[in-house]
């Protein structure tokens, strides 16, 4: 065994105190899979930049290149045409650090979404109101103190005469913009 040990190229063997200290932790790189889903999380953005009105995409924060594309792309119609500079776009988002484009997307939206649920709500409470009377107005009043009851409780009357007699709902549309304005006021 002496022998061994002065060959060259001989290595004794290790213990397992000998594979713990030698080896030190790394990271893993990151797997095909991360970079499919990151690549596609771009893609959806690149869309997402393309089909935003003109109002919201002022929020985002581009640089020009990337604007004259998301502008071109907005004016392409056919539909190959824009496929292939949505895939320019996202190539673009890829280069650069897309993080903000990303944040600026996400509020965007939530802030549609919250439109959409307000929205929805005084849907409800208009139909609450028509449907369940004197009981509706009461949690109404209770949940938004600020209403003016007299003119709540008078669109109410004309709302359901329109009802009851078919005609046009214009006195309803008036009772969901007094809803959907006290709403929007106490938020």
């Amino acid at each position: 065994m002496k022998d061994a040990a002065r060959k060259p190229g001989y290595n004794p063997p290790m213990n397992e105190s000998d594979f713990e200290s030698g080896i030190e932790e790394q990271p893993e790189p990151p797997s095909k899979g991360h970079f499919k889903r990151e690549s596609h999380a771009l893609l959806k953005a690149a869309y997402q930049l393309v089909e935003l009105p003109d109002a919201k995409l002022q929020l985002v924060p581009m640089s020009d290149d990337l604007k004259e594309a998301v502008e071109l792309g907005r004016k392409i119609n056919k539909h190959g045409g824009r496929k292939r500079q949505i895939k320019y776009i996202g190539k673009l988002l890829r280069s650069i650090d897309a993080e903000p484009i990303m944040e600026a997307l996400e509020t965007v939206d939530s802030r549609a979404a919250a439109a959409t649920a307000r929205h929805h709500l005084a849907e409800r409470w208009r139909e609450r109101l028509l449907d369940e009377g004197d009981t509706a107005v009461g949690e109404f009043v209770e949940t938004y103190p600020q209403v003016d009851r007299q003119h709540l409780r008078q669109l109410m009357r004309n709302a359901r005469a329109e009802r009851k007699s078919e005609k046009p709902p214009r006195h309803s549309r008036e009772l969901f913009r007094l809803v959907r304005d006290t709403i929007e006021g106490q938020t």
